[in-house]
């Protein structure tokens, strides 16, 4: 039930929320980042590490937000404050649901200018504005881009319309007749591309770069990337995920469905990879470019192919429905909150919505421009925007929210949402007491650059602190409850 006591609209079926919540993880960061982290740090090696951190970490803090949202049946900050009411305990903890709704919110004022990038590569590409000889062409071209206002911000603003259009019709109407439709396109235009990269002389390569079992490149670093991505690529702590399991029917299983979309997740990103790297190298070009790779080096790749026109249409096409996909996700928190307990209809909320993300967005998009010099302590307002969600309030959101769920919470409580067998459960409420905790607060102090955790020479200390955790957390547990519960 909402606030105004209607009954809350809900996923037409699990199908719809496996969709929406994947298009939300599947983002432009797992287009190039994953694939390229994957490659350089032991292949399928990392990839076993990876899916362990998402295991430990990843699916358990996720598994916990969509009962938040499902148990709660609101907005980040009404399911939180409706759920440890239902407990007898503070409203404070509500606090979480107000900065994952923030956080959402202040991520998709930066990332529209991101996804921008995308719509306007498409846009290039289909009218020829993609033309060089060399990978520094591609970086004038991307520097032009970026450079003009009137350009750059024509496509956030294109982005930020069709984010509030499929938002403003609604649940069913909008955000899941548009996943429907957009992710099967999007793997569908991934199958071409690899069928495309099968052809193009780089496939061999691309597959031992992804797939080689290499452990000695597995260092301290590739450890840390494995686990911040395990945790940022399931759009954790941004409120989209609890929002999203808000509209979750009962009848569906939260643990299936949360596996579901972390598999389907490393699925995309891997595919991906088939996809794009095959070109990098039969073009003999660096597979470690980053955000360059995608808007520098494949453009020019896909102008010396045949039919590289074609396949980079495709691709760009499908970078800007990943990016859409995203960008839906994110405003959702904030759309939900205003019409449960404004009285506002949904189009009104979310073009109001659009209003403000539009002026905020457009401050960000200047940053590559007009605002370039507009700094403080040495960051844009598009830096700053990326450093407070990124390195503070997504994992200490993250970290609130499983304590607030192992520790604060009466544990009938998910023990009668989840829904799990005594087995499962008890695993469940390991990892979110302990392990998803440790795991966060790695993430938290290596993101903030307070110091570099080796794990090659410290894993035996992390692995001895956790089991005092365990043990002590057991032991007093009670006490820390009570004491939690009190705050």
């Amino acid at each position: 039930m909402t606030s105004s006591g209607q009954p809350r609209t809900q996923w037409l079926g699990r199908w719809g929320f496996m969709l929406a919540a994947t298009g939300s993880a599947v983002g432009l960061g797992n287009i190039w980042k994953f694939p390229y982290i994957t490659g350089e740090f032991g292949g399928g090696a990392f990839v076993l590490v990876y899916l362990a951190c998402i295991f430990a970490v990843g699916v358990p803090v996720m598994m916990t937000e969509i009962a938040f949202g499902r148990r709660g049946q609101g907005s980040p900050v009404d399911a939180i404050r409706r759920v440890v009411n239902e407990s007898g305990r503070s409203s404070v903890w509500s606090l979480i649901g107000w900065m994952a709704m923030l956080c959402g919110f202040m991520v998709l004022s930066f990332y529209v200018v991101v996804a921008g990038w995308s719509f306007s590569y498409l846009w290039k590409m289909l009218t020829g504005g993609l033309s060089g000889s060399s990978v520094n062409d591609m970086a004038a071209v991307f520097g032009a881009n970026n450079a003009n206002p009137l350009n750059l911000g024509f496509w956030s603003t294109l982005v930020t319309l069709l984010t509030m259009l499929i938002v403003g019709k609604g649940v069913q109407k909008g955000i899941e007749k548009s996943v429907s439709w957009m992710m099967p396109g999007l793997v569908i235009m991934l199958v071409i591309l690899i069928g495309f990269g099968l052809f193009s002389g780089g496939f061999g390569a691309a597959v031992n770069f992804l797939f080689s079992f290499n452990a000695g490149s597995l260092s301290s670093e590739g450890l840390l990337a494995a686990l911040g991505h395990a945790f940022f690529t399931l759009s954790l702590a941004s409120g989209a995920i609890l929002t999203y399991g808000s509209y979750l029917p009962k009848g569906a299983s939260i643990g299936r469905t949360t596996v579901s979309v972390a598999v389907a997740d490393t699925v995309v990103a891997l595919m991906a990879g088939l996809a794009i790297f095959p070109v990098i190298f039969a073009n003999g070009m660096d597979p470690g470019e980053g955000p360059g790779l995608i808007f520098m080096s494949l453009p020019l790749a896909f102008q010396a192919m045949p039919l590289g026109t074609l396949f980079g249409i495709l691709f760009f096409l499908m970078l800007s429905m990943a990016a859409l996909t995203s960008a839906i996700s994110m405003v959702e928190a904030t759309v939900s909150w205003l019409c449960d307990n404004k009285g506002i209809s949904r189009p009104a909320a979310a073009w109001g919505t659009g209003i403000v993300l539009w002026l905020i967005s457009t401050l960000a998009m200047l940053s590559f421009n007009l605002g370039a010099d507009w700094t403080l302590a040495g960051k844009t307002f598009f830096d700053w925007l990326d450093y407070l969600t990124s390195r503070w309030m997504m994992p200490l959101g993250g970290l609130g929210m499983v304590i607030l769920a192992g520790f604060v919470l009466k544990s009938d409580t998910f023990r009668e949402e989840l829904g799990l067998a005594p087995l499962p459960y008890a695993l469940w409420l390991a990892m979110v007491r302990y392990v998803s905790p440790l795991g966060i607060v790695v993430i938290f102090v290596d993101a903030l650059g307070v110091y570099q955790v080796s794990f090659a020479a410290h894993w035996p200390w992390l692995l001895a602190i956790l089991v005092v955790m365990a043990a002590l957390g057991e032991t007093l547990s009670p006490r820390l409850r009570h004491a939690l519960r009190a705050g």
